[in-house]
């Protein structure tokens, strides 16, 4: 599945940067669909991939759509509910269709989706820079292996290359290149605590603000443990994007401390391949998303929910609406500025789903909330359906972080 840069062709129709969810989606449609299509990566797969794992339901929906859902749940960590703890102590569960699986199966599986349905798939390869004509219309690619160079042509180029912004500034589509939040998790086995830990936990405390913790179950006795910030880019006096100060170990040390399911994981447990970094773009913001050539998907384009830090399902749809920006219609609707147009009127049609996660960020500032929001949902069968809804995608988390949805946390 990993070809070498040496076995690539000198031109495709499309080639796609980055082959996790977002770039893998785009591939299995336009292959399938008999488009050319290169995917590179710039890691052999399969690869490790910092992520909390869990599968939501848009994710479901999306793994369908691609043909590989059974796949998935077969290999998959199935769980029932979302477990919400609060500062006090307090717990909800919230069901909905839920599962586990590391990224790094995860995006392997969908890889090889993408090669089955006829993209080449080229790893290591690192994308350097765009490759343009005199116009400044994307034709391609500057590509490199272990200090080999190619040039590889290209009627579309999709940037799916992740929230680290290197590729994004290269391509001259980057607009912020500080992050929205951060995230770190590792991988413990602790065969003692299989039969306790069997939910997605989530936690809410005022030492981990703005942010939370979590411990999702991935199967034979191994968890992701993991804590993530949010909110994090400011606008300095002088107009600079800045990032606020985090020290996620310390971070880590303290949800450890104040959680006790989280203490005795680490406690008597053993740590798989130490704990992991990575930043997180999300509410489809800090990058252009098209311009004559090239489309941005996935988390470069900023496809995580603030709030939840949940990534894959809406990394897998702007993948896929990417692709179908470039299948529908004829010739003429191929043009740069018809399909562009077409994207970007796709992902803003996205964006009002984006912007209550955004303001929802307030829970993980003010967890105190959580607390309510708990209070009220052990009390009301309804409020616990509301929050199920949130992640079927049926409501959203502003609804019920609103002066209107405080007041009625008190009054259904």
């Amino acid at each position: 599945m990993n070809l070498s840069i040496s076995e690539l062709p000198s031109s495709c129709d499309v080639l796609i940067v980055g082959a996790g969810p977002a770039g893998s989606a785009a591939a299995t449609l336009l292959a399938r669909a008999g488009w050319s299509v290169v995917l590179v990566d710039q890691r052999s797969f399969p690869r490790e991939k910092v992520c909390g794992d869990g599968l939501i339901p848009d994710t479901h929906a999306a793994l369908k759509a691609l043909g590989v859902l059974d796949e998935v749940m077969a290999r998959a960590q199935r769980v029932e509910h979302v477990r919400c703890t609060g500062p006090r102590g307090g717990q909800v569960d919230v069901p909905a269709t839920l599962a586990v699986l590391p990224r790094r199966e995860l995006d392997e599986i969908l890889c090889r989706n993408a090669v089955s349905a006829g993209a080449r798939m080229h790893a290591p390869v690192h994308f350097d820079k765009p490759l343009q004509d005199a116009d400044g219309r994307v034709i391609g690619a500057h590509l490199s292996q272990a200090g080999e160079t190619c040039v590889l042509q290209a009627r579309w180029v999709i940037l799916a290359s992740g929230a680290v912004p290197k590729a994004l500034m290269a391509a001259e589509m980057c607009e912020r290149q500080t992050p929205s939040g951060i995230a770190l998790r590792g991988y413990v086995k602790n065969d003692s605590m299989r039969e306790r830990l069997t939910e997605l936990e989530i936690v809410w405390h005022r030492h981990l603000r703005p942010g939370y913790g979590w411990i999702f179950p991935c199967g034979d006795g191994v968890f992701n443990i993991g804590v993530g910030v949010f909110d994090m880019h400011k606008t300095a006096a002088d107009g600079r994007h800045v990032m606020e100060d985090v020290n996620l170990r310390q971070l880590f040390q303290d949800f450890c401390s104040i959680y006790e399911p989280a203490r005795e994981l680490m406690a008597g447990g053993a740590l798989q391949g130490g704990l992991k970094g990575a930043p997180l773009r999300c509410t489809l913001s800090g990058a252009r998303f098209a311009r004559h050539g090239l489309l941005v998907a996935g988390e470069a384009a900023g496809s995580t929910y603030a709030f939840t830090g949940e990534g894959i399902g809406k990394a897998l749809e702007t993948g896929m609406l990417a692709a179908r920006a470039l299948l529908q219609g004829d010739e003429q609707s191929l043009a740069d500025e018809a399909v562009c147009q077409r994207y970007q009127a796709q992902l803003a049609a996205l964006l009002p789903r984006f912007k209550p996660y955004e303001r929802a960020n307030q829970v993980n500032a003010h967890p105190w909330l959580v607390d309510l929001l708990i209070w009220r949902a052990q009390k009301s069968r309804r409020l616990v359906q509301r929050m199920s809804g949130v992640l079927n995608e049926t409501a959203h988390p502003g609804q019920l972080f609103t002066a209107r949805g405080i007041y009625k946390l008190f009054t259904e």
